[in-house]
C-alpha cells in the first residue's frame, strides 16, 4: 500500500480534525496579495483572440544536445525539452506577477489559518490524454512518486510536506510540518500531476523513451532519440478554455531540434530549417547575423526585456576539493580573471559583471548591512565569514589589459600565504603536489572564454587545463560533482523559499544530483535560508534574502561572470506576439502564434 493512502487510512480510523481554514481561493501568493480576481478571463500577456494552428521548430534552452529520457523528474538520463508540457498542475504561475500562482486542475485552494495545511478541489472535467478522469488519487500518488523516487531536488523541496491525503474523488488535502510552511502551498500547488495508471504499468524510478499520459496541452507524437523531438496540441485538451490558458498555447506542432554544437544551430537558423533560436554567444550576435535576411526584415533581431533577477552565473568552485579548502586561493582565482578585457574583446561590450546571486534585483545586497540586516546576521557572526559584515563583496575591476599586474601580484600574494610555493614553473602545495585545475566544459564556443583565464592562471604557477566533454558526459559529472571548476548558471525567483536549500544548503550538498553543486556547506548560510523562507512580509524576505546574498558572496564560492538583463532571440517573420511580455518568463512558445499571412509572404 502507498505511503499516502496509509496516512489517510490512520487519519480517518481516529477521527483527526485539521485547522479551520482562511477560505477558498482561487490563487495563491507567498504574501497573499493577488492581481487576478476570481472572475478574470485571461492573463494580461496572452491575446486571447490567438489562432489556434501551425508549427514552430525551434532549439531548446536546456543547453542539453542530446536527450535519452522522457523523464525529466528523475535523476537518470537527459530529459528532452519541452516535456512540461504534458503536464498539468493544481495551479499555474502568473508570469507577470513575482510568485503568483492560479488555478489549473484545481478549481480552488483552502489553507488553514496556521498554515499547516492546504485542501483543493479539482475541476471534475480534468481528463488525462487517454479520456481517464484526473483524480484527488492521482495527485497524492504523484506527491508520493516525487518525494519518494523523484529528482533530488524533489526530496529536499518535500521534506516539510508530511503527508498527502485524498477527502474525496476532487478533494485533498497536503499537511506540513515545522514553521517555515509559507511556500509550501504553492509548492504542492505547482508538482506535475502523473496519471496513477500509466505508472503503475511503467516504472517511473527509469529513464525512458515510452512517452507519458499527461493530462497537459500537448502530447508527444514524433521523436528521433537525441535528434528531435515533436510535441502535437491535444484539440481535446479539457483546460483549452479555462482562463489560465486562454490565448496561451497556440501551435499545433511544437518541435525541438538537437545539434551537438551552436554554431551548426546558427547555420539551420539561417538556413531556414529552424524558426527561432535564442543566442547565447555575443560574439555571434554581433558578428553573424549580417546576412541578406536579417537586412530585409526576413529574418527578426530582437531583443526581449527579461524582468527577472539575472542570475547566479559564474566559474563555480567544487568546494569538496581540498585545493580549494581555503578562500585565499578561491579569492586568488577571482583575481586572475579579467572580465574587463573579455567584455571589450570578446563580448563586444553587450554585458555587465554579475556581483549578486540575485543580480538585477531589489534582493541584491550594496554596501554595508543596514540596522535590520545586522539582527539577522549579528547572532550568526561566529559562523560566517567576516567579509559578511563590511562591504558587499563585488569582484576585481582590472585595467583591461588582460593581465593586470596589480590583480596578479595579488593573486601571487594570497597563494603564497595559502600555502603554495614555486617550484619551477608550478606551484606546489608542502606535499610537493602540483597545483592543477581543470574546467570542465561541454560547448567548444565557451574555449575562446576560458582559454585567457587558464593563460593567466598558469602565469601564477597553476596548471590548468580544459576539458571539453559530450553533453550526456557533462551532465553524469556533474551530478557526480566529478569536476574541479564549471560554469553554471541559476535564476532564482523574486520570492526566493525552499527552492534556496536545493542551491546552497549543506544538505543538497551532500546529495548527488543536487543544483548545490559548488558544495556550500555554511551553518550560517543555512540559518539565512530559513530566515528567507520564514519572512513573513515582502519587506522582510528581501532583508533575508540581502543578508543570504552577503554571506554567500562572503564564501567566494564561484568567480562571478556576466549578465544582460534580456533575452537575445532571432525568427522567421512568420509569428504574431501579444503586445506585452510578460515580465518573469520569455513566453515564447505558449504566448505566440502563427500569423498566416506573414507565412505565406515569407515562403514566395
Amino acid at each position: 500500500m502507498m505511503a499516502w493512502r496509509a496516512t489517510a487510512l490512520l487519519i480517518f480510523l481516529l477521527g483527526l480534525t485539521f485547522p479551520a481554514a482562511a477560505a477558498q481561493r482561487h490563487g495563491l501568493s507567498a504574501f497573499g496579495d493577488l492581481k487576478y480576481p476570481p472572475d478574470f478571463t485571461h492573463f494580461d500577456y496572452v491575446n486571447p483572440g490567438a489562432p489556434k494552428g501551425g508549427r514552430i521548430v525551434t532549439v531548446g534552452t536546456s543547453g542539453l544536445t542530446s536527450f535519452d529520457s522522457f523523464n525529466a523528474f528523475i535523476l537518470k538520463g537527459d530529459p528532452a525539452d519541452g516535456l512540461g508540457m504534458l503536464f498539468d498542475s493544481l495551479m499555474v504561475r502568473a508570469f507577470d506577477e513575482p510568485d503568483a500562482v492560479y488555478g489549473l486542475l484545481a478549481a480552488w485552494a483552502d489553507v488553514a489559518e496556521d498554515g499547516r495545511s492546504v485542501a483543493f478541489g479539482l475541476r471534475p472535467e480534468a481528463r488525462f490524454a487517454d479520456g481517464t478522469a484526473v483524480t484527488a488519487e492521482d495527485v497524492c500518488f504523484s506527491f508520493s512518486l516525487l518525494k519518494e523516487k523523484g529528482h533530488p531536488s524533489y526530496r529536499i523541496s518535500l521534506k516539510d510536506v508530511a503527508a498527502c491525503v485524498v477527502i474525496g474523488q476532487h478533494t485533498l488535502r497536503y499537511t506540513f510540518r515545522g514553521d517555515n510552511v509559507r511556500d509550501l502551498p504553492r509548492v504542492v500547488g505547482t508538482l506535475p500531476v502523473f496519471s496513477r495508471a500509466f505508472y503503475t504499468r511503467h516504472d517511473f524510478t527509469k529513464a525512458s523513451l515510452v512517452p507519458p499520459v499527461g493530462s497537459g496541452p500537448y502530447r508527444i507524437v514524433d521523436f528521433k532519440q537525441g535528434a528531435f523531438v515533436s510535441y502535437q496540441r491535444r484539440k481535446d485538451y479539457w483546460a483549452a478554455d479555462l482562463p489560465v490558458n486562454r490565448g496561451r498555447w497556440n501551435f499545433d506542432v511544437i518541435k525541438f531540434v538537437y545539434f551537438r554544437e551552436r554554431a551548426a544551430e546558427l547555420e539551420a537558423l539561417k538556413a531556414g530549417d529552424i524558426d527561432l533560436r535564442e543566442e547565447f554567444t555575443s560574439r555571434s550576435w554581433a558578428t553573424e547575423y549580417d546576412i541578406p535576411a536579417v537586412r530585409e526584415g526576413r529574418l527578426i533581431k530582437g531583443v526581449l526585456p527579461d524582468h527577472r533577477p539575472s542570475g547566479a552565473q559564474g566559474f563555480f568552485f567544487n568546494l569538496r576539493r581540498a585545493k580549494f579548502a581555503d578562500a585565499r586561493v578561491r579569492r586568488a582565482f577571482a583575481l586572475a580573471y579579467d572580465f574587463e578585457w573579455a567584455n571589450r574583446n570578446l563580448f563586444y561590450g553587450l554585458y555587465k559583471r554579475t556581483e549578486s546571486v540575485f543580480e538585477n534585483s531589489p534582493l541584491k545586497a550594496t554596501g554595508k548591512p543596514s540596522a535590520e540586516e545586522l539582527k539577522l546576521l549579528e547572532p550568526l557572526r561566529d559562523k560566517l565569514p567576516p567579509e559578511t559584515f563590511g562591504e558587499a563583496v563585488r569582484p576585481p575591476v582590472s585595467d583591461g589589459s588582460g593581465q593586470d599586474r596589480k590583480l596578479l601580484r595579488e593573486a601571487s600574494r594570497l597563494l603564497a600565504e595559502a600555502g603554495w610555493t614555486r617550484k619551477g614553473e608550478w606551484l606546489v602545495n608542502d606535499r610537493g603536489e602540483r597545483f592543477t585545475v581543470e574546467f570542465l566544459m561541454y560547448s567548444p564556443a565557451f574555449e575562446r572564454v576560458i582559454a585567457p583565464y587558464v593563460r593567466n592562471l598558469r602565469l601564477l604557477g597553476i596548471d590548468a587545463r580544459m576539458r571539453l566533454v559530450e553533453s550526456a558526459q557533462f551532465q553524469r559529472r556533474l551530478k557526480a560533482f566529478d569536476f574541479d571548476i564549471t560554469t553554471q548558471r541559476y535564476v532564482l525567483s523574486l520570492t526566493p523559499g525552499i527552492e534556496l536549500r536545493n542551491v546552497f544548503s549543506a544538505a543538497a550538498a551532500k546529495v548527488a544530483g543536487s543544483y548545490n553543486i559548488a558544495g556550500i556547506a555554511n551553518a550560517g548560510v543555512d540559518a539565512l535560508i530559513e530566515k528567507v523562507i520564514a519572512a513573513k512580509t515582502r519587506p522582510e524576505m528581501t532583508t533575508a534574502a540581502k543578508t543570504l546574498d552577503r554571506a554567500l558572496r562572503a564564501t567566494h564560492f564561484w568567480v562571478p561572470h556576466w549578465y544582460k538583463a534580456s533575452h537575445t532571440i532571432a525568427w522567421w517573420d512568420k509569428f504574431g506576439r501579444p503586445k506585452i511580455k510578460p515580465a518573469y518568463a520569455r513566453g515564447v512558445l505558449d504566448t505566440w502564434w502563427l500569423a498566416k499571412e506573414k507565412a505565406r509572404r515569407l515562403a514566395r
